[in-house]
């Protein structure tokens, strides 16, 4: 099952340590991390969940595979910029968004639009975000929508 993890490319110490830790729970699941690729907060998540022995998947803005974080299994170059956001989202079952700007509100988008389970641990405040507090709650509100 495929998970897909949204957020910025930048973000601060404490936000990193929570995309960590959804990682990490990700693999925990057997379930497949889905992102961008890129650093912030996908770089984060891809850390947790190859530490956790799990496997991660960077749907990469530029059609160069090094651009990946370094904890990417598959990459996947498809230079669309940030139109490749609706591949990271149709790539996924439920997308668990974490902080993050613009980028991430279009992915948000693009899965509410899709009527894919979103949930969302600080970050933007809108009508289809099912919000909560801690990467275990994202996980748990993941399995009940999903039936795992």
């Amino acid at each position: 099952m495929n998970i897909g993890v949204i957020g910025g490319y930048k973000c601060s110490k404490s936000v990193y340590k929570t995309a960590y830790t959804v990682g990490t729970l990700i693999a925990q699941e057997r379930w497949t991390l889905v992102c961008g690729g890129g650093s912030g907060v996908m770089e984060a998540a891809c850390r947790g969940a190859k530490e956790a022995g799990g496997l991660t998947v960077g749907i990469l803005p530029t059609d160069d595979e090094r651009s990946a974080n370094a904890y990417v299994d598959v990459k996947i170059p498809t230079g669309f910029g940030y139109a490749r956001n609706i591949l990271v989202v149709r790539a996924s079952l439920a997308l668990i968004a974490i902080d993050g700007k613009y980028g991430t509100l279009s992915e948000i988008a693009f899965g509410c639009n899709e009527e894919k389970p979103v949930v969302g641990i600080d970050t933007w405040d809108i009508k289809g975000v099912f919000k909560v507090k801690t990467p275990q709650a994202a996980i748990e509100y993941i399995r009940k929508r999903i039936g795992v």
